[in-house]
Order: structure tokens, then sequence, then C-alpha cells
């Protein structure tokens, strides 16, 4: 049983970004893309490589790569909740897309690219948790050869239920190994995983050995996200707090007895009745 997390931007890299496991990449692609674009082979642009991660704690996952039909790829994991980041991926896209071309190129020189975001946090507000946009005629919902150039892929991690039982597809169960490899065994793998290419990643996960350098970069890594899930945390409690009181108070000059006001913001007795006094202080 694996204890490193993939997610980890140097994990994932290690797993998906390095030559000799490049039929991995072209598996979690081919499971994100629709069944007539699936790819045979896969080329990496941007193969692993320790000095890009040293020294770098707010690095993040990015895998360029290119296919048999000169596509680009941008394959990305995000772990770190953000509120632009539509914004930031079309950035990127768009980075990918004209960094094709030398000064002296034409345009028929530009090839489709493929944006694939994995979002380790919940960012659409409905429950998908995988997506596709790509531009299209508005009012015929056809697309067009000359504009059919762009495609952005969300996989919302954290939306998947994660239920054995619910896995339909190969999608399915590379989220399940992103979001719980270390609850499994390589040779111990319920039937619903057990799938070539999640084997053979369960097996690159727990042979993985981080030298000195990379090991103290993947602990900082991790105290990191700690850090910043406990401050928004607390954030995010305190600003419930605040929510409630406003509600108690509402409450108060609404007439509400303390049960009910208890009832709606989950406060004491004594918060209410000390909330109480300040409102008729004034």
């Amino acid at each position: 049983m694996s204890k490193i997390n993939p997610k980890i931007d140097l994990v994932f890299k290690k797993i998906f970004g390095t030559e000799e496991n490049k039929d991995l990449l072209k598996s979690l692609i081919n499971s994100v893309l629709p069944e007539n674009q699936k790819i045979t082979t896969i080329t990496i642009k941007n193969p692993y490589n320790e000095i890009d991660f040293i020294g770098d704690r707010l690095s993040v996952v990015d895998i360029k790569a290119t296919d048999d039909k000169d596509r680009w790829y941008n394959i990305e994991l995000q772990i770190r909740e953000q509120s632009y980041f539509g914004r930031r991926s079309l950035f990127y896209w768009s980075e990918l897309y004209g960094g094709q071309l030398f000064e002296t190129d034409s345009f028929d020189k530009l090839n489709k690219t493929i944006s694939i975001n994995l979002l380790d946090f919940r960012y659409f507000p409905d429950d998908r948790y995988v997506r596709r946009y790509c531009l299209k005629d508005f009012d015929t919902n056809e697309t067009y050869p000359e504009m059919d150039y762009i495609d952005m892929y969300y996989v919302e991690l954290k939306k998947f239920d994660g239920e054995l039982q619910h896995i339909k597809n190969a999608l399915d169960r590379w989220i399940t190994f992103l979001n719980k490899a270390g609850e499994f065994e390589k040779d111990k793998l319920p039937k619903e995983l057990s799938a070539p290419e999640i084997n053979r990643a369960m097996e690159t996960l727990e042979r993985i050995n981080l030298n000195k350098k990379e090991r103290e970069y993947y602990e900082e890594r991790k105290k990191f996200l700690r850090d910043e899930y406990a401050a928004d945390k607390t954030v995010e409690e305190k600003i419930k707090l605040e929510k409630n009181f406003e509600n108690a108070q509402n409450g108060i000059l609404a007439g509400f007895s303390n049960e009910i006001i208890k009832a709606i913001t989950k406060l004491s007795d004594e918060q209410i009745d000390k909330l109480r006094n300040e409102i008729n202080y004034k």
C-alpha cells in the first residue's frame, strides 16, 4: 500500500510525465476524449525533470504533449481552489496554442490544442464531474473545421462519490486512483479498478523512490497544502459564524425565541442572550 499521494505535483508527473510511462498518459487522455478522437501515440514535450520542482514550492502540474494527429495537449492537476480558474485555464490554453508559431510561420502551422484540467475542488455549481467546452455556432450548434481548434475539458475529482459500484468507465477508474490510491494495494485491487493501466499506475506509485531533494519538496508541498487548507477552513468558519450572528440578530429583532434561533444558527443560549443584551443596550 502506497503512502505517497499521486495528486502531489511531483508524484503526478513522475507517474504520467515520463517517457517510460507515456502509455499511462495516453490512457488518461483517452479516458477524457470522446470515442472518435482517441489517440494511438503520444509524445511528451516536457518530461519530468527534478530541477523543475526543487525550490519551487508553488509549481503546478503541467504536462504538455502531442499526438499522432499533431494535436497539442496540456494536462494539469490543480489542487488549490481558484476563483478565476476558468480564465486562467483559457490563458494557458492560448499560450500553448499561440506558442506553436515562430515569427515567420503562417497560421496554417497552428494545430488543435486540447486542455485537460483535473480539479481537486468543486468549481462549477452543478453535480456533473466532467464537461467539455468548444467553439460552436450559436444558432445551429454546429462546429466548423476552421474554428475547431479548441477543446477545454474540466474534471472535478471531488464530485465523483468514490463508490466502487459507481465506476462505469476508464475516467472513473482514473479519478478513483487519484482520489484513493492510498487505500489499495496493487495485488489486491477490487475488480472495479482492475485494468492494466491502473495496475501499472499502482505499481509505479508503489516503487517510486524520492531522493533527498525530491522528498524535501514533497513534504514541503504537503505542508503548504495543509496550511493553505487550514487557513481556508479558518476563514470559512469565521464567515459562517458571522452569518450565524447576523441571522440571530435578525431573529431577535423579529421576536423569535431562543429555541428557534438556536435551530437556525446553532448558536448557544449564552451567545444568543449576550446578543440580546447588546441589542437592548443599544
